[in-house]
């Protein structure tokens, strides 16, 4: 279960008009899934996943920000000992980075796992582009094709299209629920699985969220609020694991989207300590009074249990508001919980600043430019 330690005072009404809000929002598909999940996908991404280990060394998964954030941060942070090994391509415009990626696989039997709900974004799609044209030349295409897996539109889409008539595996990227709260469907779990990770107790433990997180959530979020309103712009994520800074990366990512809109909202920074401490740990300790943090406290050993004790009374003390959150469990179980906290207090705490926690519409704007660009 997860643990807030600080008070603060909730609008109960409030709190219940935004829940219903959510559950009948048409992206609110996430707020539910853990208790309602289709097991009958469950069971085809589970045989998917052997496949894919049977017959591989690699899985190259192509996709970028919630299509790669959230099961990036778990497989980085867990470190499943069994499973095959993830690479990551499909996430900038880098050619280096690109290169790299297929120098790594190199002459590895592989599979693709290509998670776009268009297939048109531009980052992937030239990712897919060569690491498809790999496998063929490896393989030849009968062979290449059966192991694509896309995950993506349910109907639509260049993806869909191509998947379709080339017989590629298929999952579904739900229509009700965005990018950034999909780590929990088929976008993350497919992945996952093939990592070694343990899907059922990543369920399990989101799904014992959804029924005991709901109120430690939206104190979360009224407290954001309160600080968000009274001129503490900025808030930092520190977490005390260096194997949890892709966590971080997802929940600036779910946060600053959420947010982050009609001028409003409040920009996601994060830390690791105690490593931090020797780069920012000025600033946080002596710079500008704007900020506030939020200590993400996982289980740990004695010594870094001392640092984080230590940082919190410095912290205070050096006039910075601290919230922290304890974590149950360092596995799959306690990062389900966590996931669907996270996801459950950012959706009240955007709808209470007054905001649509489930569009993203200043994106758009560097796409059309390039668009524009590349004509």
């Amino acid at each position: 279960m997860i643990k807030i330690g600080f008070e603060t005072e909730i609008d109960t009404v409030r709190v219940a008009e935004i829940l219903k809000e959510i559950a009948r929002d048409k992206m609110g598909g996430w707020f539910n899934l853990p208790r309602r999940y289709d097991m009958g996908e469950l069971v085809r991404i589970k045989e998917a996943a052997q496949k894919i280990q049977d017959e591989s060394e690699v899985l190259v998964c192509i996709g970028i920000g919630g299509s790669y954030l959230g099961h990036r941060a778990l497989i980085e942070a867990l470190r499943p000992k069994s499973g095959t090994r993830i690479v990551y391509a499909g996430n900038s415009l880098s050619r280096r980075e690109l290169e790299h990626a297929l120098k790594v696989v190199g002459d590895r039997d592989f599979s693709i796992n290509v998670i776009s709900k268009s297939g048109t974004t531009l980052e992937p799609a030239i990712a897919f582009r060569a690491f498809r044209k790999k496998l063929i030349e490896k393989y030849g295409e009968e062979e290449a094709y059966s192991r694509i897996y896309a995950t993506t539109d349910r109907k639509h889409g260049a993806l869909h299209d191509e998947a379709v008539a080339c017989k590629y595996g298929r999952f579904v990227v739900p229509d009700n629920i965005g990018g950034r709260y999909s780590v929990l469907t088929a976008v993350g779990l497919l992945p996952l699985a093939v990592a070694g990770v343990d899907i059922d107790k990543l369920l399990e433990g989101a799904s014992d969220a959804a029924e005991t997180a709901v109120e430690p959530a939206a104190k979360y979020a009224t407290r954001r609020f309160e600080l968000g309103s009274n001129g503490y712009d900025t808030e930092v994520f520190a977490s005390f694991e260096p194997a949890t800074a892709y966590f971080n990366e997802w929940l600036k990512q779910l946060y600053g989207e959420s947010e982050g809109k009609a001028q409003s909202g409040v920009f996601p920074a994060s830390v690791i300590y105690s490593t931090d401490l020797h780069s920012l740990g000025q600033f946080m300790q002596d710079g500008r009074r704007n900020l506030w943090e939020t200590i993400i406290d996982y289980p740990t050993d004695e010594l870094n249990a001392k640092v984080v004790t230590a940082v919190r009374r410095a912290h205070i003390a050096g006039g910075i508001p601290v919230l922290d959150i304890e974590v149950s469990s360092f596995d799959e179980k306690g990062f389900g919980e966590l996931i669907y906290f996270f996801e459950l207090s950012c959706a009240i705490s955007a709808k209470l600043f007054g905001v649509n926690p489930f569009d993203q519409p200043g994106v758009e704007a560097y796409k059309d430019e390039l668009a524009r660009l590349m004509e």
